[in-house]
């Protein structure tokens, strides 16, 4: 009996992994969208992940297995799915994040503002939202 437990809390666990791979492919994407991966933004990642519930001791496996995952990837979509059944409270870390990436920089390119008005549209939150974690995080610029 004790058994069926620890095998559910493993697929929990497994889940939740895949899952934080999905959301950190996604993050990573915006982050190279620019064409320039820095290190600020790395650890923008990583914060978010942890945020999301990541171990600390995982992350560095969740980031290389992303990594790869997003050079393998053409479209976003399949990293969109995770963040979607997420709660509104964890895509707002998401977007967050995403935000903080974008003006690490000081800077929104035409590419990264495209990228987040889609994200926002798959991700199937509010605009409003979206402009209103946007302008927190430019304030804070």
């Amino acid at each position: 009996m004790f058994s069926l437990f620890k095998k559910d809390t493993e697929n929990n666990n497994d889940d939740n992994h895949l899952s934080l791979i999905s959301i950190a492919a996604l993050l990573i994407h915006s982050a190279k969208i620019d064409e320039n991966f820095t290190e600020k933004e790395k650890k923008i990642i990583r914060n978010a992940l942890i945020e999301m519930g990541a171990d600390q001791n995982d992350l560095d496996k969740i980031l290389k297995d992303a990594e790869l995952r997003e050079k393998d990837s053409n479209q976003i979509l399949e990293f969109t799915k995770e963040v979607k059944n997420k709660s509104v409270d964890e895509k707002k870390i998401v977007i967050e994040a995403l935000w903080n990436i974008i003006y690490s920089d000081e800077n929104a390119d035409i590419y990264e503002t495209n990228l987040m008005r889609r994200l926002s549209g798959l991700l199937y939150l509010d605009p409003k939202v979206v402009g209103d974690i946007k302008e927190k995080i430019k304030s804070k610029q």
